[in-house]
């Protein structure tokens, strides 16, 4: 009987409990464990720079056929394909998750411990038949995946954030930091970034809006993307940037290279960790800072997180007028409180009343998203900063969304309104030669359903 035809549970083994474990699935992974082990010694690495990857392939295959007869493992032929396919992947890949990386349906994977991995596919988390043989399987692949980005992670260094060769971002913790064994988080993003056409079928955000934000882009209106985790604040940013003029020159600074512009006069940087003796960071601030001397026409950061916000605010109101950015927060009021609080960050203690002055003058919109039941993202605000209003912002919402319930596969429902409310920036998009229709911010409702097949 086939291996992945019999699936006989049981619990975590490491833990007597939690977790359960197909059996079967276990007693594979261990195997092949057991064979990549002696396959390694077996192996002239030497040859690497010498042979093509299909004559590598056809090499670890040999070899390991004469381990299995020599190990006297016995399996169904189903199984046997599968064992030869998976022990490349795990002398030169990433193991049980090759499988999964090589899904462009998959967005996230979460490896919560050896024998326990999730998945998240449009927007909803499941889990997946993958598994590892145990604990030492499961760190050498984090630890390859660290090596190959030129990071370590050890007992001394139990944790790391590194963007990997295709983009994808990971985020790994090993004991003692994990209590509960070492996990894997990896963040992916498809080959082909999607589209602000792609945003507006799927209803993450109106038509209209979009010829709304695209004309601002266009006229130089600087705005913030905020949102909650996995909002999308980086697939907006990065969709949006494409209505960016050609001509112009454009810099983006980032924690892990996410944004993929195609604007063709882009230069990327991204910030770096400190090494193993402390030193060598370099952090957003510092890039922010250097960026000034590059003459660019905008900055886009991935994320503010710290000071850099007071560098960014600078440069908005110093002559690059549109430049973007994302913040986490709750709302858009929340996205300018977490901002006065990174400028505080800085070092410099300015009065809270300059820097919402410096805030208002520098930024004119905040668009927001959220992450709602049924893991669909939707653009839930987009509002205007007029000025200062006893001491506080004045903010007006130009569109929004508001959940109305959800459907039988509980998914959120609800519908985009527009408030009737005519921008202040309208004048800056008219002297920019961008003219919007009136009937483009007439007060309106447009119901909005979604759901998954």
């Amino acid at each position: 009987m086939s291996l992945m035809q019999s699936r006989t549970l049981m619990l975590n083994p490491n833990e007597g409990g939690g977790p359960q474990v197909d059996e079967q699935e276990l007693s594979f992974q261990q195997r092949k464990i057991k064979i990549h082990e002696r396959l390694v010694d077996e192996l002239d690495l030497s040859m690497l720079a010498h042979v093509s990857h299909e004559e590598l392939s056809e090499e670890v295959r040999q070899i390991s056929k004469e381990l299995l007869v020599e190990e006297k493992i016995e399996l169904e032929a189903s199984d046997r394909e599968r064992m030869l396919d998976e022990l490349f992947d795990e002398v030169f890949g990433l193991g049980p998750l090759e499988v999964l990386m090589r899904d462009d349906s998959i967005s996230d994977i979460l490896v919560n411990n050896a024998y326990e991995v999730f998945v998240e596919r449009k927007g909803r988390l499941e889990e997946s038949d993958v598994i590892f043989a145990d604990d030492k399987h499961l760190i050498r692949i984090i630890q390859r995946i660290v090596s190959r980005v030129g990071r370590r992670i050890d007992e001394l260094s139990p944790m790391v954030d590194a963007r990997l060769p295709d983009g994808s971002r990971i985020n790994a913790v090993i004991p003692p930091m994990a209590l509960d064994g070492p996990s894997l988080s990896i963040r992916r993003f498809g080959r082909n970034p999607l589209k602000i056409d792609n945003l507006t079928d799927n209803n993450t955000i109106h038509k209209d809006v979009v010829e709304f934000l695209s004309a601002a882009i266009d006229s130089r209106v600087s705005f913030l993307v905020s949102g909650g985790t996995g909002a999308g604040k980086t697939t907006l940013l990065n969709a949006m940037t494409q209505f960016i003029p050609s001509d112009e020159r454009v810099i983006t600074i980032e924690d892990s290279a996410e944004l993929q512009l195609l604007n063709r006069h882009t230069l990327r940087m991204e910030t770096r960790p400190p090494n193993n003796e402390g030193t060598g960071e370099i952090t957003q601030r510092a890039l922010v800072r250097n960026s000034l001397r590059m003459r660019p026409d905008r900055i886009i950061i991935g994320e503010v997180r710290g000071g850099e916000a007071l560098d960014m605010l600078q440069a908005m109101n110093t002559g690059h007028e549109g430049s973007l950015t994302t913040i986490h927060a709750n709302d858009s009021l929340d996205a300018l409180s977490r901002l006065e609080l990174m400028v505080a960050m800085s070092g410099y203690d300015l009065p809270i009343p300059v820097v919402r002055q410096y805030i208002a003058a520098g930024i004119s919109l905040v668009v927001h998203l959220a992450r709602l039941k049924g893991g669909v993202r939707r653009v839930m605000q987009v509002s205007e900063i007029v000025g200062l209003k006893e001491g506080g912002f004045h903010m007006e919402d130009v569109f929004g969304f508001e959940q109305t319930g959800v459907d039988e596969l509980g998914v959120a429902q609800g519908e985009f309104y527009f408030t009737g409310y005519r921008p202040v920036c309208l004048s800056k998009l008219r002297a920019a030669g961008v003219r919007l229709p009136d009937e483009l911010f007439d007060k309106r409702r447009i119901p909005v359903r979604t759901s998954f097949s």
